[in-house]
Parts: structure tokens; C-alpha cells; sequence
């Protein structure tokens, strides 16, 4: 017969760590070399085109993003539901107003050319 605290045992096991949902982002690098994330502040982000301008919906916002901080490629592990879009940055709320900054911005590349709307 088993001991009744033999279940237990099972309990405290070691269990694997979670799963890092940041590993996709793990070896994006801004245009100096440093890296996007920290393993909070980059997440999948809907865009569209506008003209000239990238926006991408971030914090329940559409933001607009500046052209020196998009690169244009595919992420390995990427699941697809904005249509390859990455938004890497932080907000600030400095007083009442919203600030977004972006560290950087992925773009599928065929978006290049294109003028897509993600839903």
C-alpha cells in the first residue's frame, strides 16, 4: 500500500519553467546593434499603411511609427494573427498625456510595396 503522502510528492517536483513567449523576439536588434526587448515590452501589433506613415495598434491606440525604427522580415514563431506585425517599445504617461516609444517595429516584407490594412 502506498503512503498517502506519496501524492504529494508529485506536487513538488520540480516542474519545467514557463515557457518564454519572448523567444521570438530574442534576437531582434535595433539599428545599433542593441537589443528590441527585455522580455516585456515587444508584442504582435496589427498595422496598416497610410500614405508615407506605419501605424500599428498598441495600447489600444493606433501609433504612428517612425520609419527608422521598422524592419522589414519574417519572425520565426511568429502565429500570424496580425499578419507579421511586431511592435517593440515602451508608453510613458508623463502628466495626462500618452507617450509611445517605439524601439522597433516589424513589418512582414512583402508590406514594403504593398498597401495592406490588417484587421
Amino acid at each position: 500500500m502506498w503512503p498517502n503522502w506519496l501524492p504529494v510528492l508529485g506536487l513538488l517536483a520540480p516542474a519545467p519553467g514557463p515557457i518564454p513567449v519572448h523567444d521570438i523576439y530574442s534576437e531582434l536588434r535595433d539599428a545599433y546593434g542593441l537589443s528590441c526587448c527585455n522580455s516585456a515590452d515587444c508584442r504582435p501589433a496589427r498595422y496598416r499603411l497610410r500614405g508615407t506613415d506605419v501605424e500599428m495598434f498598441v495600447y489600444g491606440q493606433w501609433v504612428t511609427v517612425p520609419a527608422n525604427k521598422i524592419q522589414y522580415r519574417a519572425l520565426a514563431g511568429d502565429t500570424g494573427e496580425t499578419g507579421g506585425g511586431h511592435w517593440c517599445g515602451t508608453l510613458y504617461t508623463p502628466g495626462f498625456r500618452v507617450v509611445h516609444m517605439t524601439r522597433c517595429a516589424v513589418l512582414p516584407p512583402q508590406s514594403t510595396s504593398a498597401e495592406r490594412v490588417v484587421p
